[in-house]
């Protein structure tokens, strides 16, 4: 028996000493983001961290794909904010659990798929203006609040903060050239937590950003009416929510694939995601989606299976339980020292070699969404539109492929061999192949290496076939696939043609 439940393939070799150890990392990363990120939508700080292990935990066991980790991500708390202040928590908490609804539904009825429709110069822009976010997001650390503002560190604070930041991303890229038996990663962090520790060095700790000392998450029902008032008010923020964590998670996956060379399964990481956060709403948690710089920090540790998302949320319960005072002494420098090293390992920077090779408007994509996606901070709406704009693209570029063959046979019949497909941005082209006015009684249209796609196009053929008609002109259709002629069947109230009949044609299906 390989598998239980579906839930864990017993086939895979697991290094269980390298899963704890990336797992343990995890957490340490972890931790200071939720928080801050709790903190900025205006919860309570703990309700990141609950977040961090609910999202973690489920997700780790019922996810798409081993190695990836969920928890509490800024990228679905930031749509949180404006409800946060207009109703208050417990309309967040009835949001966060219609979003996990809406994510469940996506899995069942597996629309997942759909993220195949995101191109590769989409992929380029969200990783390299996440990478971008990651990196500017860890500057804030350098900052202290006095008198209310945010003020940037200077003289001896500021240099050791730097110098600890360094130390980190040194110990990062060398350790690895003397042994790989322990991640960089916690090893840096150890060791500069050691070194604030035993120096008794004043810097910026865990503390300094909120107490993580706390108890289980406590059930919780959110106190809100059930009534279509209320629905109408949670109902866009959960929606918002709900495509932003699952454009994060669905892109993170594929990422994901690529590093492993393995395949994930995009809508049970859905129903996960949803179920994560159904729970969330009803243990104080803010809601969650995979983050794409806990995976990365993850897989870079050397982790390929669940283990480590499952020991990096349990590790963040204990935390809360027992060792919230060692953790909150941990120095803030290792911590951003790991996430600018996360940040430059992100990034493509092969799309800077290739940038020469890539057609124009591909490169004016990939920009275009990391742009969007480092103003607006929402991934969903720079996806979509990268989404958008490369499908116009391909329209355009598909439409100025339509040509015509054009002979007339030994029975005077004029024939017009179409190539190339014929929908809604080609059909100006179609109508300017024909010379109805000088061609003879007779016409033949072919189909064989064309295809009628959609209402447009079949428009196209209805106002051709009238313009020979009123000059008492016949025209013929041939070569038409059945599904094209089920097009035109469809539409016989408004085209009336004469279809020659002809063998059957196949049509692939995906």
């Amino acid at each position: 028996m390989k598998k239980v439940f579906n839930l864990f393939d017993f086939s895979q070799k697991v290094n269980f000493r390298t899963e704890v150890l990336a797992g343990l990392t995890v957490a340490m990363t972890m931790i200071p983001e939720s928080l801050s990120f709790a903190i900025l939508a205006g919860f309570p700080p703990l309700m990141g961290l609950y977040a961090a292990f609910i999202a973690g935990l489920v997700t780790a066991i019922f996810g798409g794909r081993p190695g990836m980790i969920s928890g509490g991500a800024g990228a679905t708390v930031i749509v949180l904010i404006a409800l946060m202040k207009s109703h208050g928590l417990e309309y967040v908490f009835a949001a966060v659990v219609l979003a996990g609804v809406l994510q469940i539904l996506v899995g069942v009825f597996k629309l997942g798929k759909f993220i195949r429709l995101v191109p590769q110069p989409v992929m380029f822009g969200f990783v390299n203006g996440l990478a971008v976010i990651i990196f500017i997001s860890q500057l804030e650390q350098f900052k202290v609040v006095v008198n209310g503002n945010k003020e940037w560190l200077t003289g001896t604070p500021f240099l050791i903060m730097a110098g600890l930041v360094i130390l980190t991303i040194a110990i990062i890229i060398f350790l690895p050239k003397i042994t790989k038996a322990l991640p960089a990663s916690l090893v840096a962090i150890i060791v500069v937590f050691a070194l604030v520790f035993f120096f008794g060095i004043e810097t910026k700790t865990v503390r300094d950003i909120a107490s993580i000392s706390g108890g289980f998450p406590p059930f919780h029902i959110p106190n809100v009416a059930l009534n279509f008032e209320m629905l109408k008010v949670i109902f866009p923020y959960a929606l918002i929510m709900a495509s932003v964590g699952l454009t994060e998670g669905l892109l993170t996956l594929t990422l994901v694939d690529e590093i492993t060379e393995t395949k994930g399964n995009g809508n049970r990481e859905c129903i996960a995601q949803g179920s994560s956060n159904i729970l969330n709403g009803f243990f104080f948690g803010m809601g969650g989606c995979p983050m794409i710089a806990q995976t990365l920090v993850n897989l870079s540790a050397g982790s390929r299976a669940r283990l480590s998302g499952i020991i990096a949320a349990l590790t963040i319960l204990i935390i809360i339980l027992f060792g919230a005072p060692v953790i909150e002494r941990l120095p803030m420098a290792a911590l951003v020292g790991v996430m600018f090293m996360v940040a430059i390992g992100t990034f493509e920077w092969a799309s800077f070699r290739i940038i020469n090779k890539m057609p124009k408007h591909d490169i004016f994509v990939g920009v275009l969404v990391a742009v969007i996606t480092i103003l607006l901070h929402n991934l969903a709406l720079a996806v979509l539109i990268g989404v958008v704009i490369s499908a116009l693209v391909f329209a355009w570029e598909s439409a100025k492929r339509i040509r015509a063959k054009k002979y007339i046979d030994e029975r005077g019949v004029k024939h017009y061999e179409i190539y190339g497909p014929l929908f809604f941005a080609s059909t100006t082209a179609f109508l300017e192949k024909f010379d109805v006015y000088n061609d003879p009684v007779e016409v033949i249209i072919d189909f064989k290496e064309s295809k009628i796609t959609d209402m447009s196009a079949i428009d196209a053929v209805n106002k051709i076939t009238e313009k020979y008609a009123r000059l008492n002109k016949k025209v013929h259709l041939q070569h038409l696939s059945s599904d094209c002629k089920a097009l035109l069947k469809n539409a016989d109230q408004i085209i009336d043609v004469n279809i020659l009949e002809d063998p059957t044609y196949k049509i692939v299906i995906d």
